[in-house]
């Protein structure tokens, strides 16, 4: 996946203790994936393989791996609400898998029981904002956990391009009321991620505070509730995907002629620098963010 700026020598190198190289797969819970399906494949990631003995299936699109989980017998699918899915998982591509779970682990980070069975890979995993994990993954090169844990659907392309080069950008992250200070430490101590300038902006959504992952590779986003709103007391989420494009118009185009409609009002509305798609089966969103290309 190509870094967030356009000018790599412009970026000074920064400190990454946890050997971060980017996002491995991110996964969703439901119960309902027929209709999870039907919206990632109006979104351009389609089926290309099934786990060899969990109802799990893998999306893929460019260099985009998506996780489907509606395994009945995972405590987080049987939590989903009406079928809603949920993202329930980020895996970070690292150096070194163990190296790093035993360093957060460490730092305070509590580790998430594997559940792995006979001739399945152990992925060492902690657990993240809500409910969700996030899982560091080592093997991603020559070989990958999919060789392994995932059997190949046949006749689909393994590889299906990504539309108008698609890639991952980000993820957005609901936290609590005067939240902002402890997860920004969290995310700076135990991954290395660095602060952005609030002058700095992506997207379309300009709330909240963003932050770049230590490798370059994709941002993270954490947003309050608005203060001026009375607060529902919504638990911390991770509630989209941020998806990254050379040309915002040219993918809203591609993505209308598949059934994907935009948020359109005075405050939001698609522009060059993004869009929000309105919610799709499975009441999932994404938001597209310009991204130049390499």
């Amino acid at each position: 996946m190509p870094n967030i700026s356009s000018n790599r020598e412009a970026v000074p190198d920064m400190p990454n203790p946890a050997g971060i190289e980017g996002i491995e797969f991110i996964e969703y819970v439901t119960s309902r994936p027929q209709a999870l399906g039907q919206a990632l494949e109006m979104m351009g990631f389609f089926p290309v393989a099934r786990h060899r003995s969990r109802e799990v299936v893998l999306y893929r699109q460019g260099s985009m791996n998506l996780v489907v989980n509606a395994h009945l017998e995972d405590s987080r699918v049987s939590a989903t609400v009406d079928g809603s899915a949920v993202i329930s998982a980020v895996a970070f591509r690292v150096r070194d898998a163990y190296k790093t779970f035993r360093r957060c682990l460490d730092l305070g980070a509590w580790e998430v029981t594997s559940h792995a069975q006979a001739m399945e890979l152990h992925i060492p995993a902690i657990h993240g904002p809500g409910g969700s994990r996030f899982y560091f993954v080592d093997r991603w090169k020559e070989f990958s956990i999919y060789d392994i844990d995932f059997v190949a659907i046949p006749t689909v392309d393994p590889h299906p391009p990504a539309i108008d080069g698609m890639s991952y950008f980000g993820v957005v992250q609901y936290i609590g009321v005067d939240r902002s200070a402890d997860w920004i430490a969290y995310y700076q101590e135990m991954f290395g991620f660095d602060l952005i300038p609030d002058d700095q902006r992506f997207g379309i959504l300009p709330k909240g505070t963003l932050m770049r992952s230590p490798c370059g590779q994709f941002l993270w986003q954490v947003i309050e509730p608005d203060p001026r709103m009375e607060s529902d007391g919504a638990p911390e989420c991770l509630p989209r995907v941020g998806l990254g494009v050379p040309d915002v118009a040219a993918a809203i185009e591609h993505l209308k002629a598949k059934g994907i409609e935009f948020i359109e009002s005075s405050q939001l509305h698609p522009e060059d620098r993004g869009a929000l798609t309105r919610h799709l089966p499975g009441s999932v969103a994404f938001e597209l963010v310009h991204q130049p290309a390499d």
